[in-house]
This record gives structure tokens, C-alpha cells and sequence, in this order.
């Protein structure tokens, strides 16, 4: 069934926009409020967010849709994705809620939900929020509306899960760090977690406004993070996205380095300690043909799926791994978190560079990647099914067969046709990508 409201990752849309409202939102406190009533102990949902203008408005709105259904509220107020996951669970509530538009402006925010186990609801749990969404939800009576409180030591218990996952007899004395916390959720927890560990820290995007976050910084936007670490001579730079599940890091010559890199990274010293599980690492269609060909080097298994780091997790837990992510940075170590978490991969980064002792530049760099190009098309889904088109992408796989791929698929969120293939030559990559995308576009 086709969802109304949730996306490929929660609820999302433009603040005071059609989506994104303070009704919509009490709604949905409702709705979900409603779902996770079970037993008769008194129930509890955990609130947090990013630093978005909207966050106060949206969190107001929530609080008063599930105060009204008999659920209590605690607020923890800015903090990252991954760390209300991890108190959601830590704290037995029966339900966790971040607001967060991830990556995106200000001016956009979004409601994802955390089950009580810590991991982000299934399609039937949402497809029965939406229909109660629809439905209205049955109010509490007088006597049995919930409370609200903030509580101010959440930061703390999350800073010292990340902690535990960093080897104990290690310290990162010594090591200069650029952080970029895109002005987002982390800007008070990453820089304590990296300072209480020895780095010596150079933050910046750590000092948000409500309208600044992820503006010219963070995962999506590395060049000034590259800067920085030019013009302060750091090691190392790492840069998180608005809500900090994301990761991307910059070696000590500003070069960027990706998820893939990263993965690869982490594969390799599981791999070697003998606590990766599952024999394999799990990603998506988009990561790089030299990562596939690194891991399969190492005897291990590249498993791929849709893209999402939703997708990612699902096939991490049936097929019994520790380690999965997306080429966007979403980095997933189960062992220690239930969803992607920017600032633990970033430690897993940095014991691996502490103890090889080598420069960034030498130790990120796992594998050569393929050339690879991506390019957007705006057309229709539909096309994909016109017989053009279909004969178009048999001919450009045909031409990459034993050599590269191709990957043709619609875009989750706006009428985009989006084309990419990779190959070891370059030439032949743009070659193949540009004539799927002209029979894209010549489609009617």
C-alpha cells in the first residue's frame, strides 16, 4: 500500500509547508502515541532534535499529541539521530522520536520514530500510524493525560555509549582533529566526546542559529572542512551532516574521502581483529565497483541493496552482520548502535589511525575507485518501461558487460530518472551514461 505521509525515511517536508505543520504534527504524536500504547504501565516517548528554527514549534506540537492520548514526554532537546535511538532503548520508552531534516536547510524539517527496540518502525507500523493519522485517535480522559519534562543529562549518556566503542588503552593525544558539525545536532556532543578522548580540537559548525545548519558545511558540503584542515595543518578533518548520522572525513591534504573508503576501512580491521560477522559488509547498489572488488579481495562478501540506509539495516540483521552503509556516509555498527552514527564511525576511524600510525592520506585510501558518473534526467517513472528506453540500457550494459555496470532507477522522492555507471575506462563510462540519459529524455 502506498504511503501518504512517511518517505523513504520518516516524514519530511518544507516547515509550515503542506507536509511539515503543527497540526501534522500533533496528529502524528497522536497517531503513533496510540500505536504504542500497550500494558498498562505508564507509557513514555522520548523527544529529541536538531537545531533547526522549527524544531520548537514541531516539538510543541508533538508533545501536546501524545500528552493527549496518555502518553508522558520526555524532551531531551538538540541531539543527534543515533543517540535518541540508543536512549529510546536505554531508557524502556515505548517509542522515540527525532525531528530532523537530516542533510537538508533550515528550512525544511522532518519527523523520523524509533521503536522501543531502537530501530526505525517496519511498513506495517507505519502504514497503521497513517491510517490512524486518518482516523483520529481516541483521546486520554482528564486523569489520564501525560506529562512533559526535559531532562538535562541525556548528553551525557550518549557521549559515554560512543565512548565504550573506542579501545580503552587507546588515546587520541597528539592527534589534531578538524570537526565540522554542520551547526547541527552534535555541536555540543562531538567536540566533548573528541576532547574527554585527548584529540586536540579545532571545531567549526558549532554554533547554531536555527537558520545556519548544514549551510556551506557538513557531509554534504566538504570543501570547507578541506580548508580548515589546510590552513590549521590537522591530521585529519571529519565532518557530520544536521542530525549526525553521517560521516565524511578529509585526510591531512584536504583530499575527501567517502563512505566507500571509510567502509572499507573498517571492513578491513573487523576483518582483521575477527569481529566483523557474517563474512560479508552490506551497502547499497551506489557504492563503488572498487569496494566490491577490495572486500572480495579480503574473502568476504559485498551485499548490496536499494538505497537507504533502512535497507542497509534490513539486510545486516537477516543476514547476520555487524557493518553496513551507505557511499553518503550513513555508517552502521550494530554492535554498538541500532541505526547510522556519524561520531561513532568517526572513532572507529581514529583508533584504526591512531594505531597504524601512518598519515590519513595513506591509511583512507583502501582501493582505487572505479570512475564513476551519476547523472539525473527529469522524466516520469513510466519511461522506464517504454521499449526505448529498456533497448537503450540493454545496450549500454552490454557494452560495460565484464567490465563495469550500469544501474537505471527512479528517483524515491521527485520525478527523476537517475543513471550511473562505473567502469575502468572512463571514457566509455560517460559514453554509456549519456546515451541512457538521451533515450530518457527523448522518451514521450
Amino acid at each position: 500500500m502506498a504511503k501518504r505521509y512517511f518517505g523513504t525515511d520518516g516524514i519530511r517536508g518544507t516547515a509550515n509547508g503542506q507536509m511539515m505543520t503543527p497540526e501534522l504534527a500533533m496528529k502524528v504524536g497522536q497517531a503513533a502515541g496510540t500505536h504504542f500504547l500497550r500494558g498498562d504501565h505508564r507509557h513514555r516517548v522520548l523527544i529529541g532534535k536538531d537545531t533547526r528554527l522549527s524544531g520548537y514549534m514541531l516539538e510543541q506540537a508533538l508533545t501536546a499529541g501524545f500528552t493527549s492520548v496518555g502518553m508522558n514526554v520526555v524532551q531531551v532537546g538538540p541531539m543527534p539521530t543515533p543517540a535518541i535511538a540508543l536512549l529510546t532503548r536505554e531508557m524502556r520508552a515505548d517509542l522515540g522520536v527525532m525531528l530532523s531534516a537530516s542533510h537538508n536547510l533550515f528550512h525544511d524539517n522532518g519527523i523520523k520514530l524509533f521503536g522501543p527496540d531502537g530501530y526505525k518502525l517496519t511498513d506495517a507500523q507505519e502504514e497503521a500510524i497513517e491510517a490512524l493519522i486518518e482516523s483520529g485517535a481516541a483521546l486520554a480522559p482528564p486523569a489520564s493525560i501525560g506529562r512533559a519534562r526535559r531532562i538535562d543529562d541525556a548528553s551525557g549518556r550518549y557521549i559515554h555509549a560512543v565512548k565504550s566503542s573506542f579501545p580503552e588503552r587507546l588515546r587520541l593525544d597528539g592527534l589534531k582533529v578538524v570537526l565540522d558539525c554542520a551547526h547541527g545536532a552534535a555541536y555540543r556532543v562531538a567536540p566533548e566526546a573528541l576532547w574527554e578522548l585527548g584529540a586536540e580540537l579545532v571545531t567549526i559548525g558549532c554554533a547554531p542559529n536555527g537558520f545556519n545548519i548544514n549551510d556551506k558545511l557538513g557531509s554534504t558540503w566538504p570543501q570547507t572542512l578541506a580548508e580548515k584542515v589546510l590552513e590549521v595543518g590537522a591530521d585529519i578533518g571529519l565532518a557530520l551532516d544536521g542530525d549526525a548520522d553521517r560521516l565524511i572525513v578529509v585526510d591531512e591534504q584536504g583530499r575527501v574521502v567517502d563512505g566507500d573508503q571509510l567502509m572499507a576501512l573498517i571492513t578491513h580491521a573487523q576483518h582483521g581483529a575477527g569481529t566483523l560477522k557474517g563474512g560479508a559488509l552490506v551497502t547499497t547498489v551506489m557504492s563503488n565497483l572498487g569496494l566490491e572488488r577490495f572486500v572480495n579481495a579480503l574473502g568476504l562478501r559485498l551485499l548490496r541493496t536499494p538505497v537507504g540506509d533502512r535497507h542497509v539495516l534490513e539486510a545486516m540483521r537477516a543476514n547476520g552482520c555487524n557493518l553496513g552503509g551507505e557511499q553518503s556516509g550513513h555508517i552502521i555498527l550494530s554492535d554498538h548502535a541500532t541505526t547510522g552514527d556519524g561520531l561513532l564511525a568517526a572513532l572507529q576511524i581514529l583508533a584504526v589511525l591512531v594505531q597504524d600510525g601512518r598519515k590519513s592520506s595513506e591509511v583512507l585510501a583502501c582501493f582505487r575507485p572505479y570512475p564513476q558518473l551519476l547523472k539525473n534526467v527529469r522524466q516520469e517513472p513510466r519511461v522506464l518501461e517504454m521499449a526505448s528506453v529498456q533497448a537503450a540500457i540493454a545496450e549500454a550494459e552490454k557494452a560495460l558487460e565484464g567490465t563495469g555496470r550500469l544501474l537505471v532507477r527512479k528517483s524515491g522522492t521527485e520525478p527523476l530518472i537517475r543513471v550511473m555507471a562505473e567502469a575502468e575506462d572512463e571514457a566509455l563510462v560517460a559514453r554509456t551514461v549519456d546515451a541512457v540519459c538521451a533515450a530518457v529524455r527523448a522518451a514521450a
